[in-house]
């Protein structure tokens, strides 16, 4: 990487943190640690909201996906704007009403202790291990392509993170996001204008669409009903939707981050500002990733994006093998690049072009052939030679593509992009997981007398030691197929649990303690149950659904509950 990179990189990373440290040097309260002074506007809490979700794992793996995928998976995000419309009408108020630190304090008033303490635990558990992952996934991929250390990688993440963390609370880290979101969605429109300046002089943008559009990458709505496909409208609207209540509803994450507001009136603002515009700046990086797939059609793409397996392949007796692959790579990618020319003329001219799109996407239908063929290639050099070697590819596309074809300086933007979104997502999970550890546990149960510096002394302590926690899970973490969907794994397995507890909170007013505290643990060993199920291929249930199921069985489970020994009570008193 040339030295103006170098200082790009660096000097956003720095300035940033420095940015943080400044603005929350007078923070010497636990309220103003925890809550912030409750001044911020709601530009403010819209884009923290929106930087904190936006992990670098956006910014690297969603490209990759539409490479992949298409546009398929921005039905994903269409139960967002639903979900923040009915969080800003019912659950808001109550947060405010009781001037909560936490969304768990509010289980403890309505139910009890015990019920309050699982759901913090289930969230600690749940983003302990997400705050690993958003640290571990931009490190092992930036590690791979630019030749660094991982661990080096990964510290170098995480000590930015703690520093102004540590230093400045919940303050800090919403007062650097903003700057963050500004470099991230700078670094991205950049990216964008470049992909379409590097189109051949002869293709124009609407050709590259078209394109596209042809090679059934534009396949943004799919209204199919099946419950093993991830990324259908119906998922979207009910899976999608009940995880996104309980996230931006129940996760500490982000309830944080709308609490900080100056009143009710903002904060609702700033969600609604996430609910309108997370949908079309999710659309946008996917686009960018569709840029992507027609740069590669025009340019020669690697056969297996991942260098770092590449050489572990070139230096193994499977050499000559991978090499004949990317000999034949090369001849179908010149076939399919007169097949597009061929179908753009005839565009041109009006012909019908129906063989023409066919011949295309053949050649399309060969290359992905081969680059499984390769795949396989390296899944046995891995069981060969004992290397732990993930075949997919996809969250590496975008990364070499800001490599090896951007310009110097942009590169270092770019990457910072990349740390910016990991910092910002990191730094909201682990000043939440130090105030649910602090207010829900802690002071709650352990130390319920003591001094406000005390606590102050604990929230820094708690921050740090989480910190050390996802630098640990970094450093031995594995990779899923894809980064985004772990991410969003990992969250359905412990959400549609936690929006269960909540949901009877808020409108089942019968339902006590005792029912939802066992509903809640039938609930999740539930889920984990239908997931093993999944995994080891005995059921076919896409992770989405988890969320809704999750969430109505813990609803009906505590129903029956509180039914049953309501009927056991009276026949004792008869």
């Amino acid at each position: 990487m040339h030295i103006i990179d170098w200082i790009v990189l660096i000097g956003i990373l720095v300035t940033i943190v420095l940015y943080g440290i400044w603005k929350t040097r007078n923070v010497n309260t636990t309220e103003s640690f925890l809550k912030g002074e409750q001044t911020l506007p709601w530009y403010t809490i819209g884009l923290s909201v929106m930087a904190t979700q936006a992990s670098a794992i956006t910014f690297l793996s969603t490209p990759g996906q539409a490479y992949e995928d298409g546009m398929r998976f921005a039905q994903f995000y269409f139960g967002l704007p639903i979900a923040m419309i009915i969080l800003c009408i019912y659950v808001l108020p109550k947060y405010y009403k009781l001037k909560v630190y936490t969304a768990y304090e509010f289980l403890e008033n309505r139910f009890d202790l015990k019920t309050r303490s699982l759901t913090a635990v289930l969230f600690l558990i749940q983003r302990g291990l997400a705050a690993g992952l958003t640290i571990f996934a931009p490190s092992i991929i930036l590690s791979s392509i630019l030749g660094w250390n991982l661990n080096i990688t990964n510290l170098l993440i995480g000590t930015l993170v703690i520093v102004y963390t540590v230093s400045g609370g919940t303050n800090a880290v919403s007062q650097t996001q903003k700057q963050q979101m500004i470099i991230i969605l700078t670094g991205m429109f950049v990216a964008f204008l470049i992909l379409i300046n590097k189109l051949p002089p002869d293709i124009s943008f609407g050709e590259a669409v078209d394109i596209a559009g042809n090679m059934k990458k534009l396949n943004i709505v799919d209204f199919k009903f099946d419950l093993s496909n991830r990324y259908n409208i119906w998922s979207a609207l009910l899976g999608g939707t009940f995880l996104f209540l309980s996230y931006f509803g129940t996760d500490q994450s982000q309830v944080q981050r709308y609490l900080s507001g100056k009143s009710l009136t903002q904060s609702r603002l700033g969600l609604l500002f996430n609910g309108i515009f997370k949908v079309p700046m999710q659309f946008a990086i996917l686009f960018v990733g569709i840029m992507v797939f027609v740069f590669y059609q025009f340019n020669d793409a690697p056969l297996h994006f991942n260098k770092a397996n590449v050489e572990i392949v070139e230096q193994s007796s499977y050499a000559n093998d991978y090499n004949d692959l990317e000999l034949k790579l090369n001849t179908i990618a010149e076939a399919k690049r007169k097949a597009i020319y061929h179908v753009v003329y005839n565009n041109r001219d009006g012909v019908d072009n129906d063989d023409a799109i066919l011949k295309m996407n053949e050649t399309l239908a060969q290359e992905k052939e081969l680059r499984k063929e390769a795949k396989e290639l390296i899944q046995t050099v891995s069981k060969e030679t004992s290397l732990k070697m993930e075949t997919e590819d996809s969250d590496y596309v975008f990364i070499t593509f800001v490599t090896e074809h951007l310009p110097i300086g942009l590169i270092g933007l770019l990457l910072a992009v990349i740390f910016s979104a990991a910092m910002s997502s990191t730094a909201s999970e682990l000043n939440a997981l130090a105030t649910t550890s602090l207010i829900d546990i802690y002071k709650r149960s352990y130390v319920q007398e003591a001094t406000d510096q005390h606590y102050l002394k604990m929230s820094k302590w708690f921050t740090f030691g989480w910190g050390i926690m996802a630098l640990l899970f970094a450093s031995f973490a594995t990779l899923f197929d894809n980064l985004i969907e772990a991410v969003n794994i990992i969250g359905s397995l412990f959400y549609g649990t936690i929006l269960g507890v909540f949901a009877i909170a808020f409108f089942i007013k019968k339902i006590k303690g005792n029912a939802t505290f066992y509903g809640a643990i039938i609930g999740e060993i539930m889920v984990l149950i239908l997931f093993y199920l999944n995994e080891t291929e005995r059921i076919e249930l896409a992770y989405l659904w988890l969320n809704l199921i999750g969430c109505v069985l813990v609803i009906i489970a505590a129903l029956l509950i509180q039914i049953f020994t309501k009927k056991r009570i009276v026949i004792v008193e008869d």
